[in-house]
């Protein structure tokens, strides 16, 4: 495999956000979420990273929007994370925007974000509101919530957007599907983790960046729409192996030590909701059970916690280095269950 560059070039003063779209056969979503940057009212440059697709994608780009996105071929599909990277390597603003190509970004998205941003200096990322694509008055996530074992999910989802979210406030994590990052916390906390490949490398970041000292704030006046999961099934066997492996590689990584021991019993509960809403249909488990089997699942959850024991040695290395580099002592961290914790009723019932 590539190995993508975690070094940050030095950033031009003239540019004030990079925005980088990660692609992988996204041909029939690039055109409106393209569209929608380019009318922004802060200028940005894009970039585009394509993961080696073979649906045509950049002859579209190409011939649609010519010289207005550059584009960066990649040779095999490295994943979300180090195609992330990628860009960043080539990036030349004060702030990193990361963008799912199944989007669209309403016209003063990225101002808000920065503006937001320049007034709170210590954000290292910031959150937009972000609502169905398909139903705009459902939202999406606006940030995200964490549980005990180091899942996290969308802080808001599938609920009716009256306005519940729209005051501006810290929050913990930002969703990896749009989110604004500040160049100077890239290159305090590093870059994105490209072992995880897929999902849950925004969880990552933020609690890598929350234990150095940044913090992580909701702009919810800034809007994207999206398509949930179009790129693949939000119910997808690779889609349960990756998040739940890749959640015991973040906790390992990130979580405190006492929060570390204890999420072997957090996990017992989760699992044991999410069987339950798997026997009575309810729920993300119900959905994919009734999608394929409640054995598939039994089975994917097994094939992932065997790939999560296999990258262990690694795994604790890193937490080695993520650990010592702290900055905010554990008590600090309890914040995260008290404040942005997400409850068993959160994964056992939404979709």
């Amino acid at each position: 495999m590539q190995v993508i560059s975690q070094e940050l070039p030095p950033h031009d003063p003239a540019v004030d956000v990079t925005v980088i779209l990660v692609n992988w056969n996204g041909r029939d979503h690039l055109e409106v979420c393209i569209a929608s940057l380019l009318k922004q009212s802060a200028a940005a440059e894009l970039l585009l990273v394509d993961n080696a697709s073979t649906d045509d994608s950049l002859a579209l780009v190409r011939e649609r929007f010519g010289d207005k996105v550059r584009i960066i071929e990649l040779p095999e599909n490295v994943g979300y994370g180090a195609g992330l990277n990628a860009g960043i390597a080539q990036s030349q603003g004060r702030f990193i925007f990361a963008l799912n190509t199944d989007t669209e970004i309403a016209p003063a998205c990225l101002a808000t974000l920065v503006d937001c941003a320049d007034r709170y200096p210590n954000c290292g990322s910031l959150a937009p509101k972000i609502l169905s694509f398909q139903d705009p008055e459902t939202i999406d996530n606006v940030g995200h919530l964490l549980y005990p074992d180091g899942l996290s999910r969308g802080r808001g989802r599938l609920e009716q957007d009256r306005g519940q979210y729209d005051s501006e406030e810290e929050i913990l994590i930002a969703s990896g599907c749009a989110m604004l990052m500040r160049r100077s916390m890239l290159g305090d906390v590093g870059l994105f983790d490209p072992d995880l490949f897929a999902y849950c490398e925004d969880t990552d970041l933020a609690l890598r960046a929350r234990l150095k000292g940044w913090r992580c704030r909701s702009v919810p006046s800034a809007v994207v729409y999206h398509k949930y999961s179009a790129a693949t099934s939000p119910y997808s066997p690779e889609k349960a192996f990756l998040v739940e492996r890749n959640r015991v590689w973040v906790s390992l990584k990130c979580l405190p030590a006492p929060m570390l021991a204890l999420s072997p019993l957090f996990t017992a509960a989760r699992l044991a909701a999410q069987g339950w809403g798997a026997l009575t249909k309810r729920g993300a488990a119900g959905q994919f059970a009734s999608n394929h089997s409640r054995s598939e699942l039994f089975s994917i959850l097994l094939r992932a916690w065997g790939a999560a024991l296999r990258g262990l040695p690694k795994a604790l290395r890193k937490r080695r280095q993520v650990q010592s580099a702290r900055r905010i002592s554990v008590l600090d961290t309890t914040e995260w269950m008290t404040t942005y914790r997400m409850g068993l009723t959160e994964i056992a019932l939404k979709n």
